[in-house]
């Protein structure tokens, strides 16, 4: 027993004490081999005395820079920490690849290798983005030093281009291929992937509006079958930003003060090839205006003035825009009457039981504070005074903060700049104000190209030719071509917004019209010049000013036989009209106190013979009313056009001086399809009238069927009269119609919204109509634009 313990113990019979000499040789072993490791310098415990340097490997940067940057004197004593310090310091001027310092005895040794340099940059793989447009947002640039973190934050900025394009898995790999002296190519190597489109929107916690009707109001839209023309339907992470904003000033507008989105989440399909978008809102309740008064804490200003200054109404729903717009509107009756720095506070009062909200606009003196000057950067191109022009403040005035958010709305509204930032600083004093504007250009010029289809003119094709801002002054300058089968028209535009520096739009249209129509028995041609003026004189209505000169001619068509009285239009050749005009226009569809009605009113007058050979008057008249019911899914429209001809002189009237309507005006009849007709010599000749009226009734409303498929219903009741031939040569004619009678007409419609354009089919029957009429029954418009 004794002796197998023993034999456990003794580690292979040795004895204690040769156990003991044992680990000690092995300890010493140990320690000398220690002896002969390297110690990274950061470990390095003694001081060393540089007193000299010794550069290499070094091909750019002079030597004398590299030891600048190190931070060592000659004959100072550093510090490993010292040391460690000074190779950082080399690392972090990011021209470096490798760095290493060896102090031997008093001297320094500075190993380096450089970074090397760019000789070329290069764009691979890509389709979709242009090589400009992805070269001009990195940072890397040829002959500049490459590092591998800026050629990362480049290929991470080049992908962003591409999620932003909803090409969410793009990926992008910077290499590059070294050359000779140190130069190497830069090449980002791109894999687009594919787009990944939005397959559904939907909500949750809406309960006045439907998902279908909030999807209307969102720049983003679902996938459809004609996703490959549209780009809307593509995930784009800043546009779900911009659409909460959108949805959150939807509800605000109609009432619903209290509307706030909790969480916009996006989702992956199963497939991962698509995405889910679902807004979870809460709506609150609908609140309306309850009693609006006014106060002043002003000495001397009378509050009633300014109260009667005011549009909005007790019970009208509540909108932040008409507070707005009161307050403009009461500011602007202060500088009128020469109340400086006035400020209008709305203080509202919130009546939880009826759901109304009292309004208090409080008159308050404002700080004494002055525009010192507006400065303005970054416009290349654009003058520096179609940027001024938009501000109603100059240097000078009192600040208004509230005017100076608007004139950058106004200026970002122009479209001339890619970015427009508006921020007001503290000037020379404290009583001043610098409003500095900054601005980044981009493309204003465009070139489209479109297709347009009507029963009138068949299949068409247009060219146009646009500078948005000509010359940097903020003018529009276009020409554009439109060719139809029976129809041709050239026409050179001018704009001037305003006009001598002030609020004056002045428009000017020279052009060329031909018709051959197939409804008609005769061709046309007309050379036309028409200068226009434009102004505001109120908040929802403007007058336009304009005058007409235009050289037309009728002439017979091949092989047609005309009859009497469209013969006797065209035997009087070309003739020139020389007419002014003068328009007044209402429009609160955008602007009036409710959101989902609105009114335009159109009137006008021009009167011919200021020269020329056509003397007559020519009054017309157009209003339209339209409103949403129903959640604001069915939109109902009431139109009302009218017109009158009054000739003058000794001179007929021709057809195409007097009122001749197509299915644009009266639908179910092909053009000048309804008025009087000429029937001698066997023809039958629309020769149009000098007075009609037609009122429209329609009504369009959702199919039920899917969203995406962009389909809506429609109804419509038309109804209407074109008659008089007053001053018209109607000798030896077989006239039918003069007198007139009304038509009646209802239909059906299909409208359907394409990335083309706005498609619309009308089925119509006639109710009531003459047997003299051309009836169509159905019609279909395109206006394409691609």
């Amino acid at each position: 027993m004794t002796d197998r313990r023993g034999a456990g113990t003794s580690c292979g019979g040795q004895k204690p004490e040769n156990k003991i000499l044992w680990r000690s040789l092995t300890l010493i072993f140990l320690l000398t081999l220690l002896g002969f490791v390297p110690v990274p310098q950061v470990a390095w415990a003694q001081n060393f005395v540089i007193n000299s340097f010794d550069v290499e490997g070094n091909q750019r940067i002079e030597s004398s820079t590299i030891i600048a940057r190190t931070g060592i004197e000659p004959g100072q004593s550093v510090t490993a920490g010292e040391l460690n310090d000074a190779y950082q310091r080399l690392l972090d001027s990011g021209v470096f690849e490798t760095v290493e310092l060896t102090p031997r005895g008093n001297t320094l040794v500075i190993a380096v290798e450089e970074y090397p340099t760019i000789n070329q940059i290069s764009v691979e793989g890509n389709r979709r983005v242009k090589d400009d447009v992805l070269l001009e947002a990195i940072s890397s640039e040829p002959r500049r030093v490459f590092t591998p973190q800026v050629a990362e934050a480049d290929a991470d900025l080049i992908a962003e281009i591409y999620s932003s394009q909803g090409r969410v898995s793009a990926t992008v790999i910077p290499r590059i291929i070294r050359r000779s002296d140190n130069r190497v190519d830069l090449v980002f190597e791109v894999a687009e992937g594919t787009t990944i489109e939005v397959e559904r929107v939907s909500f949750v916690g809406n309960r006045a509006y439907s998902d279908r009707r909030l999807r209307r109001v969102l720049e983003t839209k679902q996938a459809n079958f004609l996703r490959t023309f549209i780009s809307s339907d593509t995930f784009i992470a800043d546009r779900i930003e911009f659409d909460k904003q959108v949805i959150r000033d939807f509800y605000l507008s109609r009432g619903y003060v209290d509307f706030r989105v909790n969480s916009a989440n996006v989702e992956f399909t199963q497939e991962r090839d698509a995405f889910f978008l679902v807004m979870n809102i809460t709506e609150g309740q609908k609140f309306s205006f309850g009693q609006i008064s006014t106060v002043s804490e002003i000495p001397g200003v009378d509050p009633a003035a300014y109260q009667d200054a005011l549009k909005i109404r007790p019970g009208v729903t509540y909108t932040p825009s008409l507070v707005e717009n009161s307050i403009a509107r009461m500011e602007r009756l202060g500088i009128k009457q020469g109340v400086d720095f006035l400020r209008v506070e709305p203080r509202v009062t919130r009546n939880a039981r009826d759901l109304t909200l009292d309004v208090q606009f409080v008159l308050t003196k404002g700080p004494r504070i002055f525009v010192e000057r507006i400065d303005i950067e970054g416009n290349t191109t654009t003058l520096d005074r179609v940027i001024r022009r938009q501000f109603d403040t100059v240097e000078g005035d009192p600040f208004n903060p509230r005017e100076i958010r608007q004139a950058a709305e106004r200026i970002r509204a122009l479209g001339f700049f890619a970015v427009a930032d508006v921020e007001p600083r503290e000037g020379s004093s404290p009583s001043q104000v610098i409003v500095d504007v900054d601005v980044e250009e981009q493309p204003t010029g465009s070139l489209s190209l479109g297709g347009s289809y009507s029963v009138s003119d068949g299949f068409g094709v247009a060219i146009g030719l646009s500078e948005s801002n000509f010359l940097g002054r903020g003018q529009t300058v276009g020409v554009s071509l439109s060719t139809a089968q029976d129809a041709e028209q050239y026409t050179l535009n001018f704009s001037e917004p305003y006009l001598l520096g002030r609020k004056l739009r002045f428009d000017l249209g020279l052009g060329l019209s031909t018709t051959n129509s197939s409804f008609a028995s005769y061709d046309t041609e007309t050379l036309f010049f028409r200068p226009q003026l434009s102004y505001a004189i109120g908040e929802l209505s403007a007058l336009r000013l304009r005058y007409n000169w235009d050289r037309s001619e009728m002439t017979q068509q091949d092989d047609e036989i005309n009859g009497a009285v469209i013969a006797s239009d065209i035997a009087q050749g070309e003739r020139t009209t020389s007419s002014l005009g003068i328009s007044y226009i209402y429009d609160s569809r955008l602007g009036g106190l409710n959101p989902n009605a609105g009114v335009l009113f159109e009137a006008g007058i021009d009167a011919a013979g200021l020269g020329g050979d056509n003397e007559f008057y020519k009054t017309t008249a157009r209003g339209i009313a339209q409103t949403r019911v129903w959640n604001e899914e069915v939109v109902l429209r009431a139109t009302l056009e009218v017109g009158a001809l009054h000739w003058r002189g000794d001179d007929f009237s021709r057809t195409i001086d007097r009122f001749v309507l197509g299915p644009s005006v009266f639908r179910g009849f092909e053009p000048a399809g309804i008025g009087p007709r000429d029937l001698s010599n066997g023809q039958d000749d629309a020769i149009g009238g000098n007075y009609y009226w037609v009122a429209r009734l329609e009504s369009d409303f959702p199919l039920g069927l899917p969203e995406e498929l962009g389909l809506r219903g429609g109804v419509f009741y038309d109804f209407g009269n074109l008659y008089n031939l007053n001053d018209v040569n109607t000798a030896g004619g077989d006239i039918v119609g003069e007198d007139g009678s009304i038509r009646h007409v209802i239909g059906v419609s299909v409208l359907w919204e394409t990335p083309f354009g706005p498609l619309r089919f009308n089925f119509s029957h006639a109710l009531k109509k003459e047997d003299f009429d051309k009836e169509q029954n159905f019609d279909l418009t395109v206006q394409a634009r691609f």
